[in-house]
C-alpha cells in the first residue's frame, strides 16, 4: 500500500480533518488524524494493518509479540498482530506510567514490536517502549500507521511507518495567526480518565 493510498483511506473515512486541534502532545495543529473513524470500519482497519504487518515483516522479520499503548492503539495493535501471527498485548497507565498488566507477559527470546496508531512527537511511543524494556524479550522496533512528524520524531527505536507526512504542529505560545483565529478542538485520548 502506497502512502497516497493510506492517506486516501483516511480521507474516505473522513478521518483526515482540518481545523485547529490540540493534539495529545499538547501541540496545536491544523491537521488531525481521527483514527477512531478508521477503526470503526473493520474492512478498512484490516487493509491498513495488513499493509503495516507486511512492512514490519520486511524490516524486522518474524514477530512473536505486538505491544501497543492503550487506548488508541489497541485496535491497530491487535489487527496488526493478527496479520503477523503474533500475540497482541497492550500497556496501560498505572500511577502515571505505562505498564503491562492483566497478567500479560513477554517471554525471553520473543521478538517484540511496538505498534502505535499515530506518532507526532514520539512521547507515547517512548513511554511504551520503556515499559516493554522492563521485560525479557527482544525489542526489535516500533511501527505506526501514520508518522505525522515526517520522520523527525525520536521514538527510541527503529520506526516503520505506513505513511509519513509532515503535519505542522506548534506550541500554544507560537501559533500562526490563521490557526489562532480558528476555534480549538481537542479530540485526543491521552488525558482520558482511567
Amino acid at each position: 500500500m502506497t502512502e497516497s493510498e493510506v492517506l486516501d483511506e483516511f480521507r474516505a473515512a473522513n478521518a483526515l480533518l482540518e481545523g485547529h486541534f490540540v493534539l495529545s502532545s499538547g501541540l496545536h495543529s491544523p491537521i488531525f488524524f481521527q483514527k477512531a473513524f478508521i477503526f470503526m470500519d473493520p474492512a478498512r482497519t484490516e487493509r491498513l494493518c495488513r499493509a503495516l504487518a507486511e512492512k514490519i515483516t520486511a524490516k524486522f522479520g518474524k514477530i512473536d509479540v505486538v505491544v501497543s499503548p492503550a487506548v488508541g492503539a489497541i485496535i491497530p495493535g491487535y489487527e496488526t498482530a493478527r496479520h503477523l501471527g503474533a500475540r497482541a498485548l497492550f500497556v496501560e497507565r498505572e500511577a502515571g506510567e505505562f505498564q503491562l498488566r492483566r497478567g500479560f507477559r513477554i517471554e525471553p527470546g520473543e521478538k517484540v514490536v511496538m505498534v502505535e496508531d499515530v506518532v507526532t512527537t514520539g512521547l507515547s511511543s517512548r513511554e511504551c517502549l520503556a515499559a516493554i524494556r522492563n521485560h525479557p524479550g527482544d525489542l526489535v522496533g516500533a511501527a505506526c500507521l501514520i508518522d505525522r512528524s515526517g520522520g523527525k520524531a525520536d521514538v527510541g527505536a527503529p520506526l516503520v511507518a505506513l505513511a509519513s507526512v509532515t503535519a505542522p504542529s506548534y506550541p500554544a505560545d507560537a501559533l500562526p495567526s490563521e490557526l489562532a483565529a480558528l476555534p480549538i478542538q481537542k479530540p485526543g485520548s491521552r488525558h482520558l480518565s482511567s
